[in-house]
């Protein structure tokens, strides 16, 4: 098994692709390591000494380090996880699968809220998903929408040029109810 690494645009996190499918659907956020007790694979890499939050995609796994580590020094370990994980031929997940992402809503905006889920679904996510995280639908109310950042996109130094600059500006030229975009931590 050659497992594949990218750097994203957040230095402290890179994207592992195993070449290989990791979950069927949807994504999952471990932001700690007590958050990994449905996936086999993200307690094995939290398993790794220095890692601090873990990704899954469908066809990849992002990690981020915590700040006092080095790549070089736990890369290795990880690499380590991940193939043992796989070669082992225990699932990903536990139970329930990965989660579809968007937050449910309802009421007055159920209309506007289709249109701005619609647009992160085909415009946002894939893009974002390159870098190896996730942007989800959280909430909308008065003209701002809510949006949850994982992965990679979590505490990188550019997610806000991402909302603001990106994903603002594409919403506002599509749905002009919108106003603003913030990010909403879970």
């Amino acid at each position: 098994m050659f497992i594949q690494t990218e750097s994203t645009p957040n230095p402290a996190t890179l994207k592992f692709l195993p070449g290989q499918q990791v979950l069927e659907s949807g994504t999952a956020d471990f932001p700690a390591a007590d958050t990994a007790g449905t996936s086999p694979l993200a307690s094995r890499i939290f398993g790794v000494s220095g890692v601090a939050g873990v990704f899954l995609g469908t066809d990849f796994v992002t990690v981020t380090k915590a700040e006092a580590v080095e790549w070089d020094h736990v890369k290795p370990a990880i690499l380590g996880a991940i193939m043992e994980h796989f070669q082992s031929g225990a699932p990903v997940m536990e139970g329930s699968d990965a989660a579809g992402g968007h937050a449910a809503h309802e009421g007055e905006d159920a209309e506007i809220v289709g249109q701005i889920k619609e647009l992160l679904d085909t415009r946002v996510r894939p893009a974002v998903a390159q870098d190896g995280g996730d942007i989800t639908f959280h909430g909308f109310d008065r003209g701002i929408v809510y949006l949850h950042m994982q992965g990679a996109c979590a505490g990188c130094p550019s997610s806000t040029v991402t909302l603001k600059m990106g994903i603002e500006n594409l919403l506002r030229h599509y749905i002009p109810e919108v106003i603003e975009v913030r990010p909403v931590a879970v």
